[in-house]
């Protein structure tokens, strides 16, 4: 079977150091910010030329912690419970034959670092930090927005929202410029949906912090962060 080889021209720095807690779609939380730095082949001023005139990009990457050997033509969804099997293709699970990713990201700056050169400043990406980009595609609206198509089994308004309560004591631990992210990742329910132990303890980690909580009667309490 014929083989192509492709290598990554950029790393996204987010908040996320593990896998629970990544929002399950790009442009949910759109207070999250992460930072795409290219690397140094591709560190050149002249390949962004125009990027800030679009408002989204597409961003192409791999599920860096996922990539396997071997496949399976079918997968869990967690949106149907992880009790019924859908074909891969027809999801869009890490576990894949080429674990690649797409997510459509908001541009919200184009910065030069002393350190890295051009980075791109983006908000609502699903990516977990350190996760390689293989290419990078302007979002055009009139083509990439279809009015009317179908989302199959995993139908829009789906998504779990939870009501957050976080105590003063606790808030004041979380950075300022954290706390509205920290507040929409959480309320968007990380849980896999196959849990609701009101008596369970969570645990997460986001941007630094050790972050755990209860879910009951669809309120969302943050007990400790560390």
């Amino acid at each position: 079977m014929e083989e192509f080889s492709i290598q990554p021209i950029a790393y996204i720095h987010s908040d996320f150091d593990e896998k629970f807690g990544i929002p399950r779609q790009s442009g949910l939380i759109d207070e999250l910010e992460a930072t795409i730095v290219f690397e140094p082949k591709y560190r050149n001023e002249e390949a962004l030329r125009g990027i800030e005139g679009f408002s989204h990009l597409w961003l192409i990457w791999q599920f860096s912690r996922a990539v396997r050997k071997d496949w399976s033509p079918t997968v869990r969804p967690p949106r149907l419970g992880g009790n019924e099997r859908m074909g891969v293709f027809a999801t869009r699970s890490p576990f894949r034959p080429n674990a690649l990713g797409l997510s459509a990201v908001r541009l919200k700056s184009v910065e030069h670092d002393p350190e890295n050169g051009t980075v791109l400043r983006v908000c609502g990406a699903d990516l977990l930090n350190g996760t390689p980009i293989f290419d990078i595609k302007p979002y055009v609206p009139y083509a990439d927005c279809i009015p009317g198509a179908l989302s199959g089994f995993a139908p829009a308004g789906w998504e779990r929202r939870l009501e957050v309560a976080i105590a003063d004591e606790i808030a004041q631990k979380i950075p300022n410029d954290k706390f509205a992210a920290l507040k929409g990742v959480l309320a968007q329910d990380p849980r896999p949906s196959y849990q609701d132990d009101p008596d369970r303890v969570y645990g997460m980690t986001f941007a630094g912090m050790n972050v755990k909580f209860v879910v009951s009667d669809g309120i969302l309490t943050v007990t400790e962060v560390n």
